[in-house]
């Protein structure tokens, strides 16, 4: 049966470690910074997803419809295109857009004579949260309307909801990738400090000290390390998203960071870094050990 070690348990297996070295600090500044970027991975994959909700919700209960007319037709038709609109089922009200209202000026400049211009006439839609049928308002508007062109946003609602998806995927595969990265680096450093210890490691097997209790001293040491550093990535990381401005309602990165309870969510990084440090620095300190034994 293997002995736990010269003496004592495997408990006090990390006083063998010395607790100064590179490899120590190395283990605490890899961990911060991994863990300190994970939170930032993590925000984003929880924000993707209610920014994109929100902007969609928003264009989903708008319309727009396009009327193009000679001007000595325009009043009338958009009399015709007003009535169609408020006997449509499903729309609430409508308003016509004022030419400054139309943003001409950022793409053509404050000179443009907007008044000699035949400018289409633009005309917003409300609708009710049931909607209404975007095909049958068509129809009745190339009958009676030929020239309006009704647009419901929804080629702009799906590309909101796949790059939200994307953004998601990509946040988790950050995430993954940090961690594999954390585990490779943590590695190194076991093995660094594996050798910076070899005299200690060859005094431990004189004295009768199995692979299994010396390979514990040292994932011990550097487990704590990690987490230590883990934790305070961690909480730097959410600082930081606690100290963002407020947006307001309608600001465009309204809903990016944290929300109720996923402030809990980085409070598993921590964890999640001990165990991969865990994980890493055993597999790495017995590899070692068994080589050079």
């Amino acid at each position: 049966m293997a002995r736990p070690g010269p003496r004592g348990s495997l408990g006090d297996a990390g006083r063998i470690v010395p607790r100064s070295g590179y490899t120590t600090v190395l283990t605490t500044l890899i961990s911060a910074a991994m863990s300190f970027l994970a939170v930032f991975a993590l925000a984003l994959s929880l924000s993707s997803g209610t920014l994109a909700q929100r902007w969609s919700d928003t264009l989903a209960q708008t319309a727009t419809l396009r009327l193009s007319a000679p001007q000595s037709e325009i009043g009338a038709q958009t009399a015709a295109v007003l009535e169609i609109l408020r006997t449509t089922p499903g729309i609430t009200a409508t308003r016509v857009l004022e030419v400054d209202e139309q943003l001409l000026e950022p793409w053509f400049g404050p000179d443009l004579p907007v008044e000699v211009l035949a400018l289409p006439r633009l005309i917003e839609i409300i609708e009710s949260p049931e909607g209404f049928d975007a095909a049958g308002l068509r129809l009745r508007l190339s009958a009676e309307a030929p020239g309006a062109v009704l647009d419901d946003h929804t080629r702009w609602r799906r590309p909101l909801v796949q790059a939200a998806a994307s953004l998601r995927a990509l946040a988790w595969l950050s995430v993954l990738l940090l961690s594999a990265a954390m585990a490779a680096m943590i590695t190194l450093a076991a093995g660094f400090s594996l050798a910076a210890n070899a005299q200690v490691i060859r005094v431990l097997r004189l004295v009768g000290a199995r692979d299994a209790f010396i390979a514990g001293a040292f994932v011990r040491r550097l487990t704590v390390q990690a987490l230590v550093g883990a934790a305070a990535g961690t909480v730097v990381g959410m600082a930081a998203f606690a100290l963002l401005p407020v947006a307001g309602e309608a600001g465009f990165l309204t809903g990016l960071g944290f929300q109720g309870i996923g402030w809990l969510m980085p409070l598993a990084i921590p964890p999640l870094a001990g165990a991969i440090a865990y994980l890493a620095t055993r597999i790495a300190a017995l590899r070692v050990l068994r080589r050079e034994s």
